[in-house]
């Protein structure tokens, strides 16, 4: 019995560390990338780290890139569980920015904290919106939730980039020659309060964070997230059971959508206190919506995982800028470096699943085999 609680007790730490060694392995392969450029690795990622952790305001913005990431990962834990998969956080994002920007702009007679407030509800509900029609499409249409979702991301950047260059155009900019798509800058009364000053870390980030156990709690001590889970595991046992499966794939990808709608507004009110574009998506999002996910599958799809998770590749996206600038590496690598961390996590994730299934499939075998003599003496000595 200690041999076996042992076996099981190694068998899911190393799941576990599984995205720790991705991580690792993707870094041994970017060493190599680095040497063949001729580039000292120790080197490189010193740089790396100093750029993310050698000063007070590195480790600020670490934790400014990471806000954004660890709230789309939040509405990936709760997609993923209920077993619909979410790739239009950029969309979510986005569509909860503008509708954020859109009151910060409009009520500029409201108190600060009362239009804060609002935008960040309006935040939330735009991203709702945004993912819970592909929910509805999946649930009662039976509609791919990748492609939707995917489809979904560009419509969002196409209304952003007619707004910001019409309707809500800055209006210094729709006279100028070279018009920016940007909207007007909220009030400093609207702007979410800093934490550290100078740095820009801002109380977003502490909203992050209570979100993430609010989450946890969601997930794993209220009826709603068991039922999530429950359709997330097994929808044909769920639905036998009495729950409404389609009822809580809508809801999964609503609220998913809603976090991602958040960190948008999030990002507007605590670092760019505008919306602006370069015409793409990650123009605005940084990438955030596709980076959440990799965070919350490092993290195991856990809530409270997800913050360390989140700052890690918030420490890979600043650091990375130092290092190119320090070692003089293309910035095509440190996209192929962060590209290798999302590849080699996402495969953990496959490999984590594939042994849970062959442990299952083990389980079951063992159940079925007949008592070995030592069990048959015991089941003897039982029933006389």
């Amino acid at each position: 019995m200690t041999k076996i609680f042992q076996s099981e007790w190694m068998s899911h730490l190393v799941d576990a560390l599984l995205p720790v060694f991705a991580t690792l392995a993707a870094l041994i392969i970017g060493a190599i990338m680095l040497l063949v450029l001729g580039v000292n690795p120790i080197d490189a990622y010193a740089a790396l780290w100093d750029g993310a952790f050698g000063s007070s305001n590195a480790f600020a913005e670490t934790l400014v890139k990471a806000t954004p990431l660890l709230l789309v990962a939040l509405g990936i834990c709760i997609s993923f569980r209920g077993d619909v998969i979410n790739i239009g956080g950029e969309g979510q994002m986005i569509i909860g920015a503008i509708l954020a920007t859109w009151v910060g702009l409009n009520f500029t007679d409201l108190p600060g904290w009362l239009v804060i407030t609002i935008a960040m509800l309006a935040g939330f509900f735009g991203g709702a919106v945004w993912g819970g029609i592909p929910g509805f499409l999946k649930a009662y249409f039976n509609v791919n939730e990748i492609l939707s979702t995917v489809m979904m991301n560009a419509i969002a950047v196409q209304l952003m980039n007619f707004l910001l260059r019409g309707p809500m155009i800055d209006p210094a900019q729709a006279e100028a020659a070279s018009q920016i798509p940007q909207t007007a800058r909220l009030l400093d009364a609207f702007r979410l309060a800093r934490l550290m000053p100078p740095t820009r870390l801002h109380f977003g980030a502490v909203i992050a964070v209570v979100l993430a156990g609010l989450v946890y709690i969601l997930l794993w001590r209220t009826t709603l997230g068991y039922r999530i889970r429950a359709v997330g595991q097994n929808p044909h046992a769920s639905r036998y059971a009495g729950i409404q499966v389609s009822r809580y794939m809508v809801l999964a990808l609503l609220l998913s959508g809603a976090f991602a709608g958040l960190a948008g507004a999030v990002q507007v009110y605590g670092v760019n206190y505008r919306m602006i574009t370069d015409g793409s998506a990650s123009g605005f999002t940084g990438s955030a919506g596709f980076n959440g996910i990799v965070a919350a599958l490092f993290g195991g799809l856990h809530p409270i995982w997800s913050i360390p998770a989140s700052i890690l590749f918030g420490a890979l996206l600043v650091g990375a800028n130092k290092m190119q600038r320090i070692v003089q590496v293309p910035s095509a690598l440190i996209i192929a470096l962060n590209g290798l961390v999302v590849v080699f996590v996402v495969s953990s994730e496959i490999l984590r699943k594939q042994r849970q299934r062959k442990r299952l499939a083990v389980a079951k075998r063992d159940d079925e085999l007949p008592p070995s003599g030592d069990k048959q003496i015991q089941q003897a000595e039982a029933g006389s």
